[in-house]
């Protein structure tokens, strides 16, 4: 069991064909749900699955919580999109990693993140940090 960061193979094929849209105000509703150790998410990951060792303590709740969109962008050839960064306020848990999912399309895989190691905040706020929004570090790069 192991978590790697990894763009989500089934999300490539997706874009493809219009499943996904990243606009802030109209686009889908994207989620970040939060795993332990034991769970297994990389790029074979196709949906979100709560019985796959999803985090579970106070401040948190199955499934995770709904990210900010902000509207893709370009920089030079790269295409890339961003969300805000995500607080579970006064959370009781201990995560290794994340998945990124479309929660309008039937939960669907778009990346998984991994924390290089546990993570634990005891009634504090545990806070997902966004990279910098640019070609060479933002969350969602097409290049």
């Amino acid at each position: 069991m192991a978590i790697s960061t990894a763009m989500c193979t089934s999300f490539k094929q997706e874009i493809l064909v219009g499943t996904h849209n990243f606009t802030a105000t109209t686009g889908n509703t994207f989620k970040l749900a939060l795993f332990t150790s034991s769970a297994t998410l990389g790029a074979s990951t196709t949906a979100f699955d709560a019985s796959d060792n999803e985090v579970s303590g106070t401040g948190y709740s199955s499934g995770g919580s709904n990210l900010t969109n902000v509207t893709p962008t370009t920089s030079g050839t790269t295409a890339l999109c961003d969300f805000t960064d995500l607080v579970f306020s006064s959370a009781s848990i201990t995560a290794n990693g994340a998945l990124i999912y479309n929660s309008s399309a039937s939960n669907k895989a778009v990346c998984t993140l991994a924390f290089g190691g546990d993570k634990t905040s005891t009634a504090g706020d545990f806070t997902v940090q966004f990279p910098t929004a640019d070609a060479s570090n933002a969350i969602i790069r097409i290049a």
